[in-house]
């Protein structure tokens, strides 16, 4: 076991913001499964280019953004649909948390640190996961749908901030995307990447790029109360 940055546990924060998929949860491989099979039907392939820009953008952007690439003569919004049912299909039953991370999100809470999400997911999605009920986790729940803005903006880092109650000065962002950290950093946050392992993160960028890197979830010691 790795050992978890300083300031994580006992943490040295106000506020805590955390991305969602790839961040606290494997679900980027739903999403590229999505992305497989979406473009399959259309003859087409996903590359590791196409990935990472589909993680910095929302249901909306990210179609467009597909639009425009692949020079598919079709609508946006009804590409968002297609995403959101087959999303939905998946996160059902397969979406699940990180090991240590749920333990370390209530070790928070605990703590009476307030907690928020912010994700470029569609809420409708979010509800569908039968495993994880994240209106119970999280004190405040931003997704692109309030804030369709890219993460290479920090828009929907200051919006869960102000919400929780916390300028970006007193508060943290756990992201897995460089665009994303760089954002946020840019913004003021304190700002920690964390290993997702998932063959397109750049890793050695990201690393560059944050104030802190945990690899594991599990390296937070939380057991004790003091870590």
């Amino acid at each position: 076991m790795a050992q978890a940055p300083d300031g994580l546990w006992p943490p040295r924060f106000g506020a805590a913001v955390f991305d969602f998929d790839g961040t606290l949860s494997d679900t980027s491989a739903l999403w590229k499964q999505v992305d497989r099979i979406f473009l399959a039907q259309r003859g087409l392939t996903p590359d590791a280019e196409y990935s990472r820009a589909m993680s910095t953008l929302g249901f909306a952007a990210g179609a467009e953004y597909t639009v425009r690439r692949y020079g598919l003569d079709e609508r946006p919004e009804d590409i968002c649909l297609e995403w959101n049912r087959m999303g939905r299909a998946l996160y059902e039953t397969q979406a699940t948390l990180r090991p240590g991370a749920e333990a370390y999100l209530r070790a928070l809470r605990d703590r009476g640190i307030p907690i928020g999400l912010a994700t470029t997911n569609d809420p409708d999605v979010l509800r569908s996961m039968r495993s994880i009920h994240v209106d119970r986790l999280f004190d405040v729940v931003v997704t692109n749908r309030e804030c369709p803005v890219p993460k290479d903006r920090p828009d929907i880092y200051l919006t869960c901030a102000d919400r929780l109650g916390h300028q970006p000065g007193s508060c943290i962002v756990f992201e897995d995307i460089v665009p994303g950290i760089r954002s946020a950093r840019g913004a003021g946050f304190l700002t920690c990447a964390v290993r997702t392992g998932d063959g397109i993160q750049h890793e050695a960028q990201i690393r560059r790029e944050a104030d802190l890197w945990l690899e594991d979830w599990r390296d937070i010691a939380v057991g004790d109360g003091e870590g």
